[in-house]
C-alpha cells in the first residue's frame, strides 16, 4: 500500500468514522479505515521448507464497495462472467445525466430518485430498440450507477452499455444502424428520456412518496422540464475487448482512488487531487488540480455512500436478470455460436498471476517452496490453527 494510501485510511477516514453524523457512514469509514490491517483480521502462513521457514503475515481486506483498495478481485470476476455473455454485435456507450438542479431532491430521496434514473434511462433504450425503424428487438443492457463528478461533486448519472443488436421472440435481431456510428438518434433519447423522468417525478411526488421539505416542487419541475437534458451517445466501442476494459474502468470504481490524490497534509488538513476539467477536453487545461480541506473532502466523499444494499449495475433487455441464462443459450444457438462456458469462480492467486505474473503461493524469500497457511487470525479475535 502507497504512503497515500495509507495516510487516506488512517487520516482521512479515521476522522470521518469519528465525525460524520450518519451512523451508516460511520461504519462504512470504521471498515475503510481498518482494511488491510490488524484490526480486519490476519492469514498467517510459513514456508513450507524447514530450511527457509519465512513467515508471512497477509492481513485482510474489508471487502466494502466503497473502498478505494478493495474491489479489484470482485472486478475482475465480474468481468469474466461478463466475457462470456458478449455475442458477436456492436456495443455503445450511452450516458444518462441530470440537471444539477435537482440534487437536492436525490440528496433527500436517494433510492427513489436512483430507481427513477435507473427506470427512465432503460425505458428510453428498450422504447427506441422495439422501433422497427431502429432495431425492432430488445438490445441487451448493462447500467451502472455513478454519483460523482470527477471533482468529488456530487453529480448522479447512469453508464449504459448497449448492444447493436437484440433479441425478438427468441430470435435475433442484428444491428441496423448506419455504419453503426450511433444507435439511436440523441435528440429522441433526451426527449423520451426527459418526458419519462418528469412523469415519473410528479406522480411520485402526487403520491407523497418523497420528502421536499420547503422545496417549491412545481417550480422546481417546471425550472428543469425548460432545461436541456444531456444524454451523451458515444460511438461503439472497437471490439469485445474494449467493452471489457470500459467495464473494469467503471462498474467497481469508487468516487476517487489514491492514483489521483497527490498530498495529504495533515499539518495544514488538507487533500490536494488531480481530476479533469471535461470542458477543455483535449487540451491543456482539461488536466487540474484541486486542493480541499480534509472536512470538505470528507463531506463530499460521504455524498456517494450507497443505501444500504442498494444495487448499483442492473440489466436489462434480453440481459435482464429473469432467465438470462436460458434466454443466453438460446441465442448462441440461433447464432451457430458454441455453447457460453459455464460461470466458474476464479481463485485470487490465479488472477494476480494472470494480471501480474506473480505467484502469490511460492515463497518471496526461497521462490521454490510454496506457502503453508499456519493460522487465522479474525477481526472477532478467534483464531483457527491449521496443523
Amino acid at each position: 500500500m502507497t504512503e497515500v494510501a495509507q495516510k487516506l485510511q488512517q487520516v482521512v477516514f479515521n476522522k470521518a468514522s469519528r465525525m460524520v453524523s450518519n451512523q451508516y457512514s460511520r461504519n462504512i469509514f470504521k471498515k475503510l479505515t481498518d482494511c488491510h490491517t490488524g484490526n480486519m483480521g490476519v492469514h498467517h502462513y510459513r514456508c513450507e521448507s524447514s530450511d527457509c521457514g519465512h513467515e508471512r503475515y497477509q492481513f485482510h481486506s474489508c471487502g466494502n464497495r466503497h473502498c478505494p483498495n478493495c474491489g479489484g478481485t470482485k472486478r475482475d470476476q465480474w468481468i469474466a462472467n461478463k466475457e462470456t455473455e458478449l455475442l458477436p454485435t456492436a456495443y455503445y456507450h450511452i450516458v444518462f445525466t441530470l440537471p444539477h438542479e435537482l440534487n437536492g431532491l436525490i440528496m433527500g430521496n436517494r433510492v427513489a430518485m436512483y430507481n427513477l434514473l435507473f427506470e427512465s434511462s432503460s425505458y428510453t433504450l428498450l422504447k427506441l430498440g422495439a422501433d422497427p425503424k431502429f432495431l425492432g428487438a430488445r438490445p441487451g443492457i448493462i447500467s451502472v450507477l455513478h454519483t460523482w463528478g470527477q471533482n468529488l461533486s456530487f453529480h448522479p448519472h447512469i453508464h449504459c452499455i448497449v448492444s447493436g443488436g437484440g433479441e425478438n421472440n427468441g430470435e435475433w435481431v442484428s444491428d441496423k444502424s448506419q455504419n453503426q456510428s450511433y444507435l439511436f438518434p440523441k435528440p429522441i433519447m433526451q426527449k423520451i428520456y426527459k418526458a419519462v423522468f418528469l412523469k415519473n417525478l410528479r406522480a411520485l411526488l402526487a403520491s407523497g412518496s418523497l420528502q421536499v421539505g420547503e422545496t417549491d416542487t412545481t417550480k422546481l419541475i417546471d425550472e428543469v422540464g425548460k432545461k436541456h437534458w444531456n444524454v451523451y451517445a458515444k460511438r461503439p466501442f472497437s471490439g469485445p475487448k474494449t467493452v471489457l476494459e470500459y467495464l473494469g474502468r467503471y462498474t467497481h470504481k469508487t468516487a476517487i482512488t489514491p492514483h489521483r490524490i497527490l498530498e495529504i497534509n495533515e499539518k495544514e488538513g488538507t487533500v490536494t487531487f488531480k481530476y479533469k476539467d471535461y470542458r477543455y477536453r483535449g487540451t491543456d487545461a482539461e488536466h487540474k488540480e484541486m486542493t480541499i480541506s480534509i472536512d470538505e473532502f470528507i463531506r463530499r466523499f460521504e455524498q456517494h455512500i450507497l443505501p444500504f444494499r442498494y444495487v448499483r449495475i442492473r440489466h436489462f433487455g434480453y440481459l435482464q436478470n429473469h432467465g438470462r441464462g436460458k434466454r443466453l443459450k438460446e441465442l448462441f444457438e440461433k447464432l451457430n455460436l458454441p455453447a457460453p462456458p459455464a460461470k466458474m469462480r476464479i481463485p485470487v492467486y490465479v488472477t494476480i498471476r494472470e494480471k501480474y505474473g506473480i505467484d502469490i503461493r511460492v515463497c518471496p524469500k526461497c521462490k521454490e517452496h510454496h506457502l503453508e497457511l499456519v493460522a487465522t487470525h479474525y477481526r472477532s479475535g478467534g483464531t483457527i490453527s491449521i496443523g
